[in-house]
């Protein structure tokens, strides 16, 4: 399967080309743009994982009697304790920080306390989208059924993101299989959902603010970047990675629930609606991305529509 897209890339922000002229009315003010228009074209998915990763041991594995959830006690969501966290990026100790990253004008970096949360150890799955779609007759674009089950679910938007979370959410509800702490906070008023900004940056990058997910150095060894392809997910197998997650650097960029503003960070900003008008914020970067743009901190944003071969997601398990 080939798909092509033209992508802008800015050093203020990185946003998808809207699918339909003049359907945003809001424009985004950045001062001194540095833009270069990226052509991604022939990206090429393939069942085989580069030779580079191939080999790696532990990959996880997945229920298929319990939705294609990981094989854990918690089907694959990992706490992050409540506390503090430094957002943002400061160039001084991060050259490659774009000013998009800046808390304020006042201020490089700003810190955010947040509740106990709960996010997915690794992207949503084929395999785990797929069954969504087979159980609900959601759409689900057809090449996304030619991939290797255990790759990213990607040609996804943001509103299936949010479609596929909700199902889940009611799906974990009813089922005999739920964990009984799941099950417990689910009664308790939590949600399954998108994270939001600051749930997926404190995720990726712990509380004390490391550049990457595993720390300060970009390292092919944790992350598929600079590539030609997504690999199975967890293949980078990064223990040394914030929380023991996986791929938070690299093979897709991750929706969040989190509309594209401006810092210092402001949770009455990540609304569970569409707003019409709203470019929801990603992170993490893609396979094709090189390593500026794979940061814990990097923000990039799309319209909510967009469906494309570097876009996934990951979900999260939160009291907001």
């Amino acid at each position: 399967m080939r798909m092509s897209d033209n992508v802008l890339i800015s050093n203020r922000l990185v946003k998808i080309a809207k699918d339909k002229v003049g359907q945003s009315k809001r424009s985004l003010s950045i001062a001194m743009v540095l833009a270069v228009v990226v052509f991604s074209t022939g990206h090429t998915y393939s069942q085989n994982m580069p030779e580079d990763v191939s080999r790696r041991p532990n990959l996880p594995t997945f229920l298929e009697d319990q939705a294609y959830l990981s094989n854990d006690t918690m089907l694959g969501f990992v706490e992050i304790p409540a506390g503090p966290f430094t957002m943002g990026s400061n160039p001084l100790i991060d050259p490659m920080a774009f000013e998009n990253e800046r808390w304020s004008a006042g201020r490089r970096q700003g810190r955010v306390d947040l509740p106990t949360y709960y996010i997915g150890k690794y992207e949503v799955t084929v395999a785990q989208y797929r069954y969504f779609g087979e159980t609900t007759g959601y759409r689900v674009e057809t090449a996304l059924l030619d991939l290797s089950p255990n790759q990213p679910a990607v040609l996804v938007s943001w509103t299936d993101a949010i479609a596929y979370a909700r199902w889940l959410e009611s799906v974990l509800k009813s089922a005999t299989w739920t964990p009984s702490l799941i099950r417990q906070l689910l009664s308790q008023g939590w949600h399954i959902s998108l994270p939001t900004e600051a749930e997926w940056e404190k995720a990726a990058r712990g509380d004390n603010g490391r550049i990457y997910p595993w720390g300060n150095s970009a390292n092919a060894e944790f992350a598929n970047f600079g590539s030609n392809s997504t690999v199975e997910v967890g293949s980078a197998n990064c223990m040394q990675c914030a929380f023991g997650l996986q791929d938070m650097s690299g093979n897709v960029w991750e929706w969040t629930r989190s509309s594209s503003q401006p810092y210092p960070y402001d949770p009455t900003d990540d609304r569970k609606d569409l707003v019409d008008d709203a470019l929801w914020i990603m992170r993490g970067g893609s396979f094709n991305d090189q390593e500026n743009n794979i940061r814990a901190a990097v923000r990039g944003a799309a319209d909510p529509g967009a469906r494309r071969d570097f876009i996934g997601f990951r979900i999260v398990l939160s009291p907001n």
